[in-house]
């Protein structure tokens, strides 16, 4: 699994993967059969451990659909960032440019990401149905905002950013977080009452 987290299905060689676990070629044929098949069993392996935290988190009851995200955020900065494993996410950032011979292989990741957008999707109509999403709010795009926000920490990861900076950039994200009716009336009169009261040819 840290193989192919480390160093993607390509970049991770059948040397690689029996020299890392001390096992013969034959070894390795008898009890996984190819190279794409420990791949799927790597990606479970992964995700039976990160699917625990993400969920977890996600489906709190204790927590507001917004509060949910925010607090998901937080947790995937500091899982992203670990010391003890590859930066990023494997599923994030696996298989997204692949020749066609391997198109099986992407389209299981492919699937991967959905369903973390699913999951999204699901806990946003939750919020609405509990009133503290705002009944108009677009699921799909919003879910599919959150799940490129996702995407996007795991390749700042990747590329050395710190967990602090993961955070920074989390909170920005919230900030498009769709406001309930009633605290949108109050910016809107907030600001045309910051419009009337702005002098002639003054911004």
């Amino acid at each position: 699994m840290k193989l192919f987290w480390e160093r993607g299905y390509e970049g991770t060689s059948f040397d690689d993967l029996i020299a890392a676990m001390r096992i013969s070629a034959s070894s390795f044929y008898n009890s996984f059969g190819s190279k794409e098949q420990i791949y799927r069993e790597a990606t479970d392996a992964y995700l039976e451990v990160s699917e625990c935290w993400f969920m977890g988190i996600l489906n709190d009851e204790k927590l507001n659909t917004r509060n949910a995200f925010s607090r998901l955020f937080e947790a995937m900065a500091a899982e992203l960032t670990r010391k003890d494993l590859p930066a990023g996410c494997m599923i994030s950032l696996a298989c997204t440019h692949v020749p066609p011979s391997l198109a099986a292989v992407r389209e299981m990741m492919v699937q991967h990401r959905a369903v973390s957008e699913a999951a999204f999707a699901a806990r946003i109509r939750e919020g609405i149905a509990a009133g503290d999403v705002p009944a108009d709010t677009n699921v799909e795009v919003l879910a599919a905002y959150f799940s490129a926000i996702a995407r996007g920490l795991a390749v700042q990861a990747r590329d050395g950013a710190s967990r602090e900076r993961l955070v920074e950039i989390a909170e920005v994200a919230m900030r498009v977080w769709p406001l309930p009716e009633e605290r949108r009336q109050t910016v809107k009169a907030g600001s045309a009452k910051s419009r009337r009261s702005t002098p002639q040819g003054k911004s």
